[in-house]
């Protein structure tokens, strides 16, 4: 039998969510939001509507056990997203959590390494993907989200779309990424995405609707950098390339 408590969660929760969309909110931090009132709903055995500061002292000190600090921070920003716009009630504990600041230098990646990536990337989707990138020094994401009609070849610039702070912006078109695309889309011929799944192999790709997986793009790097004997550090936002302007 379902308890009241469960239930209140739960009308909350979705409540929640008509929020994170009504405000704008980029699809990564409404699921990094979402999923926050769920560990905390978790936690707390859904009694998250009137938390005192001993109780998040002992929540946010557990989780940091662990989780990063990534995590703490977005559970936080969360719980304070659910008491502003859910609850509607202030916030209890104002100054509890301050995050260590920190400011890290991507490790470079020599135009040399970066050569024997793509020669050693031997599927045709990530290959042509990973060049893109490189070639508009674009982030991950940016460059899944590329569609068609992004590329405007008359003007040699791509149209990049809700980049980070909802903006868009305009990047140059070297002419050899412009042929490297053209070339790859006779391939797949999907009418409206650059770089489509690949669930269904390259004879189905023309019919996918969403793009490559993340999570494969990323895992492939990895494999590909570990089997090119690259020791440095590749974040996974920016898919491990520190790209140039060209």
């Amino acid at each position: 039998m379902t308890s009241l408590s469960e239930n209140d969660f739960k009308q909350n929760y979705q409540t929640h969510l008509k929020h994170l969309k009504l405000k704008g909110l980029q699809p990564k931090t409404v699921e990094a939001y979402a999923r926050g009132i769920r560990r905390l709903g978790e936690y707390f055995d859904n009694q998250i509507h009137d938390l005192s500061e001993v109780q998040l002292l002992e929540y946010f000190t557990d989780l940091l056990e662990t989780h990063s600090w990534s995590s703490v921070k977005l559970d936080l920003y969360a719980l304070k997203f659910f008491y502003t716009y859910v609850l509607r009630k202030p916030w209890p504990a104002l100054n509890l959590i301050k995050p260590p600041k920190a400011q890290r230098l991507p490790d470079i990646v020599t135009v040399e390494e970066v050569g024997r990536l793509f020669t050693m990337t031997h599927t045709l989707s990530y290959r042509v993907f990973f060049f893109t990138l490189y070639s508009l020094g674009l982030r991950l994401g940016e460059g899944l989200r590329l569609t068609v009609a992004d590329i405007d070849a008359t003007r040699q610039r791509v149209h990049i779309r809700d980049a980070k702070g909802n903006k868009d912006r305009l990047v140059p078109l070297p002419a050899a990424t412009l042929t490297c695309l053209r070339r790859f889309w006779q391939v797949h011929r999907n009418p409206v995405l650059l770089f489509p799944n690949r669930h269904g192999g390259l004879k189905s790709a023309h019919l996918a609707t969403p793009p490559l997986d993340r999570g494969g793009v990323q895992e492939t790097l990895r494999k590909v950098a570990q089997d090119c004997g690259l020791k440095k550090r590749l974040p996974r936002t920016a898919c491990g390339i520190v790209t140039p302007r060209i």
